[in-house]
């Protein structure tokens, strides 16, 4: 094909899958209508650039002033099938013209069951299992951490710094990841010790074996200092971890990692809770990151991708693990038609073309970004798994400084092109698109962001 042959198809498919801008940005409406939420609403919100939507299909978001962008952040990883995909909107308008909400912890719904035998079917550890249904991931969080206490009957937990579990009291202090999270809420809950997660980047220069060593010392350190000082491992209920972790940057946890914290677990009746709720559902290519690694957890956190933007939070559990009695905990609206509803049709499409389409096109996308390492002088690393990619921007590769404002810039400039993206972690940009994402959208995204790290350097 020749160069002009080439560009002509480049342009054709920008046009048909690209930002459509139409106004300077923001526009006037969506400046009016910040000017109104900052009037009312809590200012606690992080919003990254003034983005007002509208109305959204696939992979496209239109805002109040007719602006179409590409959305590589889907909400924070939680429009999984893109936005208001048909499917998963007949499901919500059926059900809610049947029925909205009767209560599942007074009463039954037959949804409840027939969402949970199909979460079992792909659980990443086996059966038997029992599930409680919540509505965010904070609430499956809080869940996993009451239920870790009340059935091994021991007191402490341990998470990892860079974590993030949640903003309610239970889940924050697990939570390891931004000061500001935590700043002037204390006292937290007790009994939480924080460690050090294989973030290999910011532990170790060397190559693959020096990565598999430092991640394996993060693991044993439990046993070699911290259950010989202060912790002792009788009275720990449970290790919480993400398999990848979100806020903290996209770290890919190494598998020694994650077979040794199994181990470790096994070796001290300490429970292992994996906190999917960014990760799962399909986002890595399989249907949870930790079965990358062939590792299984006695308790699985869910949320986010599972219900395609209905608000939903599971905790599934080994079934003798959820051994507690009526009134021991519960929710108003945990389980809600509408929310399972959308969920099971979420199921249905990530089953049939999304978990794929997130490996193939994440796949793709990596290989492309990979060789930005080499190329980009700020970029000092490219980690994930399928549609779960970080690309880490440092001031220069030798000291690997963070540059927090160099990677926001770059959030900016994409948002100013119509790329919507977010940064995660103290330095690095996150690309979360839905699952659905196709690989000329893909093409067209990385095009804008590569322009954006080129001209933030500048």
């Amino acid at each position: 094909m020749s160069t002009m042959t080439q560009s002509a198809t480049h342009s054709e498919s920008y046009t048909q899958y690209g930002p459509k801008l139409k106004t300077a940005l923001p526009g006037p409406n969506a400046r009016r209508i910040v000017a109104d939420d900052e009037r009312l609403i809590s200012p606690s919100y992080t919003r990254s650039y003034p983005m007002v939507a509208k109305s959204g299909r696939g992979v496209r978001v239109t805002d109040v002033d007719g602006n179409e962008f590409l959305d590589f952040a889907a909400g924070i990883a939680v429009t999984s099938t893109g936005h208001c995909h048909p499917e998963v909107v007949k499901a919500i308008q059926d059900q809610a013209a049947e029925l909205i909400h009767m209560s599942g912890t007074d009463f039954y719904y037959e949804h409840m069951t027939k969402f949970a035998e199909r979460l079992s079917a792909v659980a990443p550890m086996p059966g038997p299992h029992k599930f409680y249904y919540g509505n965010s991931g904070a609430e499956a969080v809080e869940c996993a951490l009451k239920l870790a206490r009340y059935h091994t009957g021991r007191q402490n937990i341990i998470s990892f710094f860079g974590a993030f579990h949640g903003r309610t009291m239970g889940a924050l202090s697990l939570t390891g990841s931004k000061p500001q999270q935590k700043r002037r809420f204390a006292p937290f809950v007790p009994g939480v010790t924080h460690v050090r997660y294989p973030y290999a980047y910011r532990g170790c220069s060397g190559g693959p074996q020096e990565e598999e060593a430092f991640a394996l010392g993060c693991a044993r350190y439990l046993e070699e200092k911290l259950f010989k000082t202060i912790l002792p491992p009788e009275e720990v209920a449970a290790i919480i971890l993400e398999p990848i972790q979100g806020e903290g940057g996209y770290v890919v946890a190494p598998t020694n990692f994650l077979e040794e914290i199994r181990r470790i677990c096994d070796r001290h009746g300490i429970l292992l809770i994996a906190d999917e709720v960014q990760s799962g559902a399909g986002r890595t290519g399989k249907w949870w990151a930790i079965e990358h690694s062939g590792v299984q957890p006695d308790m699985v956190c869910i949320a986010k991708g599972i219900a395609s933007g209905m608000p939903l939070g599971i905790c599934m559990t080994k079934a003798a693990i959820m051994d507690w009695v009526p009134g021991s905990h519960a929710s108003t609206f945990g389980g809600n038609p509408v929310c399972i509803a959308a969920g099971i049709a979420t199921m249905d499409i990530l089953e049939r073309e999304g978990i794929k389409n997130a490996g193939v096109v994440g796949e793709s996308m990596l290989n492309r970004l990979r060789p930005w390492v080499g190329k980009h002088a700020h970029v000092g690393d490219v980690r994930g798994r399928g549609l779960m990619i970080g690309i880490e921007i440092v001031k220069d590769k030798e000291s690997r400084a963070s540059a927090g404002l160099m990677r926001d810039k770059i959030v900016d400039l994409a948002f100013e092109r119509g790329l919507l993206i977010l940064g995660c972690g103290e330095t690095s940009v996150r690309l979360c698109p839905p699952l659905i994402v196709n690989q000329y959208e893909a093409d067209i995204a990385l095009d804008i962001l590569e322009e954006c790290v080129s001209l933030a350097a500048k």
